[in-house]
């Protein structure tokens, strides 16, 4: 089978990780990568296809385009779907579903355009079998995308099936996890990529530790989940899939620590379970305690990120203390280390006491949050100045073009 035709396809991501998924795109090989809002678009072939949602740490999914027109209403969106060939893509034994996204005052909603889809797929086989494919929510074969911007309308093959943040190794939560995408998104940003000790004093239930240890020992963040939506495609090569699945090249050695704590024993548990399920229970270290029975930070230094609360289910009081406890650690006990702190209160930044050098604007589910960037120096803050002056944080990987990963 012939897999070097290459096509277009989109990557789905967060806002503001869209510069961190080019770079991951193009250190797999991707070609004509261009930034969009909340996706990459780029070309390549099949192989590139499996590599995308098996390698890409801050992909949401993976779409393959297969029909793009202009269309007023709904009917016309009908119609012109229901010319399609769709015995290429699907038969009748195999369930589907259709999955919508409108940014559009044409079309206002993005549910009946879903439905219209559907509609056209099932009355194309309807006329030509007297039979319909069933249409499955919450396990379907194949999984269609529609996106409309505007008037312009965009058919997809979803290649992923459930969200590629689902990495697998998850099997406990805390109350409020961060997003497996976001995590990577962070440490990528960061540019930390396993060559010093790395830390989470609030670890919660550890997806940042177990983000930071993938990404040190070089182990794609696909390689737990049990099914990606292209195996069930007409063109699937299982042979190739499993080349590029079982392909272990990039894994790299990691001499030094990851090391998470939390003042919850429920927390530390939780993480205990995803941390052991995810296999790299020899790679990270783990312990109940509080920031502020952190008096010696673990040698060598290197990087300390974490998400600490943000106010939403605690007293506002304990909040603010609990950010100046943490600018007080960073700065007595945290010397040499670059510390990288998520929120989204200006207020909880200011208790820190401390001044940024980096901010990265972030999306913690709908919350505006930001990422702030602190270089822990011994002694006086005059001599380092010269290393604060960094681009300004819109310097967006494009226009100037992004270097291939080495």
């Amino acid at each position: 089978m012939n897999t070097s035709h290459t096509y277009p396809m989109i990557a789905k991501t967060m806002a503001e990780l869209e510069d961190v998924l080019a770079e991951e795109l193009i250190g797999i090989g991707a070609e004509n990568v261009e930034i969009g809002t909340r996706m990459v678009s780029f070309t390549g072939d099949k192989a590139l296809m499996y590599k995308a949602n098996i390698h890409c740490r801050t992909a949401l999914r993976i779409l393959k385009p297969i029909l793009t027109f202009k269309a007023e209403n709904a009917d016309e969106v009908y119609d012109e779907v229901k010319k399609m060939n769709w015995d290429e893509y699907l038969s009748l034994d195999k369930t589907f579903a259709v999955d919508s996204v409108v940014y559009s005052h044409v079309f206002t909603h993005s549910k009946f355009v879903a439905y219209r889809v559907k509609d056209a797929i099932a009355d194309y086989f309807m006329e030509k079998y007297g039979k319909r494919p069933s249409v499955s929510v919450s396990n379907p074969d194949l999984v269609f995308n529609i996106h409309i911007t505007h008037k312009t309308c965009t058919l997809s093959l979803d290649s992923s099936g459930e969200s590629l943040h689902k990495r697998g190794y998850r099997v406990a939560q805390t109350e409020a996890p961060l997003n497996e995408v976001l995590a990577a998104g962070m440490i990528l940003k960061s540019g930390w990529r396993g060559e010093s000790t790395f830390i989470d004093p609030m670890c919660g239930s550890g997806t940042l530790l177990i983000e930071a240890a993938m990404i040190a020992l070089g182990i794609p963040p696909g390689i737990h989940r049990k099914h990606f939506a292209f195996e069930n495609w007409n063109d699937f090569d299982e042979g190739l899939f499993s080349e590029i699945y079982n392909d272990d090249s990039g894994a790299r050695d990691f001499p030094y620590r990851i090391i998470g704590s939390d003042i919850s024993p429920k927390a530390v548990a939780v993480a205990e379970k995803n941390i052991r399920n995810a296999g790299l229970k020899n790679y990270i270290d783990l312990e109940v305690k509080s920031i502020q029975q952190y008096t010696k930070a673990p040698q060598p230094p290197g990087v300390l990120m974490t998400n600490p609360p943000y106010g939403e289910r605690i007293k506002v009081d304990d909040i603010e203390e609990l950010y100046a406890t943490i600018g007080e650690r960073l700065k007595h006990v945290f010397i040499g280390y670059r510390a990288y702190i998520l929120s989204y209160k200006k207020e909880c930044f200011d208790k820190i006491g401390l001044k940024a050098g980096k901010r990265f604007p972030l999306f913690n589910g709908q919350l505006e949050c930001e990422m702030r960037e602190y270089e822990i120096f011994s002694g006086k803050r005059k001599e380092q100045k010269k290393k604060y002056i960094h681009k300004s944080k819109n310097d967006k990987a494009f226009g100037k073009k992004i270097n291939p990963k080495r």
